[in-house]
């Protein structure tokens, strides 16, 4: 299904019942009249224990049957079910770590308390005070001291009845996304302990952690539309980043080494699966190597990084079974356009090469993009296992070190799994004299200058690579297509929290 088609799916928000929304709006205001505040000032940072620390405390076979008043605690979270009797009644509390059952007893809190109590809606916010209770069924309960409003609710949760299977709803109202379903929860704490061991992976190896501008005076670094603003003090265009590599190479330039940058990029273009105009880059330079090496800093980290934020090193993609702690497998895209095609490219012509597209060559196109265009229409969503494809043609990587033995390719490597790209990465070319030549020679390829790219001739970049660049390899990579593989997902809107979506009208 297209994105289009998803978003046409859902073109009102979700319509809770009127009648509940006007009796839970009546509740509140009974509250108030009551002098009850249904948005109390709450202070329980020091004194709050998490739901599943409390379960993990106390395993219910080695506890007596009945009430145990020394094991005191104080929980908060929402209230998501109950069920309720004259005299005693059960609530379940969720907080981000789990949820317990509560048991409510009218003895113990006399009938005003009771009642009020009973009186709350599912979705309202609560803080409980009591004490463990095992049940006659071997249930480890807490027996309510008391309960505390903490936020009453306006509007009834959603659940699974009210449509939050769909696609559309569910990325335009992730609020909702997230009350309803605990997978959306569990991906997104996935994500943060994805995002959290990738930082942690390259502190432990002396890499530094560099903020670079999201305002840019030229949007280099990649060959990408960038989204253009204004600067009304300064009177003058920026251009939100499409890449951070030029700035971490500059600070090399500058004494630092091992260097990396994650945020955002933001690109002016189409939504797609794999494509979102706004995601996360993660973009890394390593000290005195070559893109070899990046190959495989890039295969141990994510073999690392997925064995402590998973627990596992396997995926499932495409209906196959990826390891990733295995070898991956090395190969130059010479190699594998020969094996598919059993052509060398390398020895072809422009001509030859376009007629293994389906579509009719571009007059303009030159050798270069004929050979990219193969790659990435015919070869790179066949590679499902993870795989490191060597050796692409120079033209378009104005900023990357020519292959020491063929002139015509760069030393720049894409890393593969379940057919997409994952990492981009290169060796650094640190000669400002062919630096600047190939600015001007990308320039002079440019048919017309439209105003939506701006000018690639980084008099800046270049001046400072001839204070002395060290010999650098770098990477660059997706953060949120890498979630997407390691979580068995299917389209980036799935694990980006708030991904952009098509206007109401």
């Amino acid at each position: 299904m297209s994105v289009q088609d998803q978003d046409e799916e859902q073109k009102q928000a979700p319509q809770d019942g009127l009648v509940e929304i006007d009796e839970r709006r009546a509740k509140m205001e009974r509250l108030r009249a009551e002098g009850i505040d249904p948005y109390p000032p709450v202070t329980l940072w020091d004194t709050r224990t998490r739901i599943a620390d409390v379960l993990a405390a106390h395993d219910p076979d080695e506890l007596d049957e009945g009430g145990h008043p020394e094991l005191r605690y104080q929980v908060a979270g929402r209230l998501i079910s109950r069920r309720e009797h004259p005299s005693t009644s059960f609530l379940d509390v969720r907080d981000l770590s789990g949820s317990i059952q509560i048991v409510v007893r009218l003895q113990d809190l006399g009938e005003d308390t009771y009642r009020r109590i009973l009186g709350l809606d599912i979705g309202d916010i609560v803080g409980v005070e009591g004490f463990v209770y095992k049940t006659k069924r071997g249930q480890l309960v807490l027996a309510v001291g008391e309960l505390r409003l903490l936020t009453k609710t306006l509007r009834p949760p959603p659940d699974k009845h009210h449509g939050l299977g769909d696609t559309g709803t569910r990325y335009r109202y992730r609020e909702l996304d997230l009350l309803a379903n605990e997978d959306t929860r569990d991906l997104f704490i996935k994500r943060h302990k994805i995002v959290f061991e990738i930082r942690k992976w390259l502190n432990a190896r002396y890499f530094i952690e560099v903020e670079t501008p999201a305002l840019q005076s030229l949007a280099g670094g990649a060959g990408s539309r960038p989204f253009t603003t204004h600067h009304n003090a300064l009177d003058r265009d920026l251009y939100l980043r499409i890449s951070v590599e030029l700035f971490l190479n500059r600070c090399i330039v500058g004494g630092m080494e091992n260097v990396y940058d994650m945020g955002k990029v933001f690109r002016n273009e189409g939504i797609s699966p794999k494509h979102s105009p706004e995601f996360t880059i993660i973009e890394f330079m390593c000290a005195y190597s070559d893109y070899n090496d990046v190959a495989t800093v890039t295969e141990e980290m994510l073999r690392d990084v997925a064995q402590t934020a998973l627990g596992r090193t396997t995926i499932k993609r495409n209906n196959e079974e990826i390891d990733l702690a295995k070898p991956w497998r090395r190969v130059t895209m010479r190699e594998l356009i020969l094996e598919r095609f059993g052509l060398d490219f390398m020895e072809s012509t422009r001509e030859q090469l376009a007629e293994l597209l389906d579509t009719p060559l571009d007059p303009q196109a030159t050798w270069a993009e004929v050979v990219a265009d193969i790659y990435s229409e015919k070869i790179e969503s066949t590679i499902n296992q993870p795989t490191h494809v060597f050796d692409f043609p120079l033209e378009p990587f104005p900023i990357t070190k020519r292959h020491s033995e063929h002139p015509e390719l760069a030393e720049h490597f894409d890393a593969v799994i379940g057919g997409i790209e994952l990492v981009s990465g290169d060796t650094e070319l640190n000669d400002p004299v062919d630096s600047w030549q190939r600015f001007v020679d990308q320039r002079k390829r440019r048919a017309i200058d439209d105003g939506d790219v701006p000018h690639p001739n980084d008099e800046e970049y270049t001046r400072a690579l001839e204070y002395g660049y060290s010999p650098t390899a770098g990477g660059g990579m997706g953060v949120d297509r890498l979630v997407m593989i390691l979580t068995e997902r299917d389209t980036l809107r799935e694990v980006i929290p708030f991904p952009i979506v098509k206007e109401l009208r």
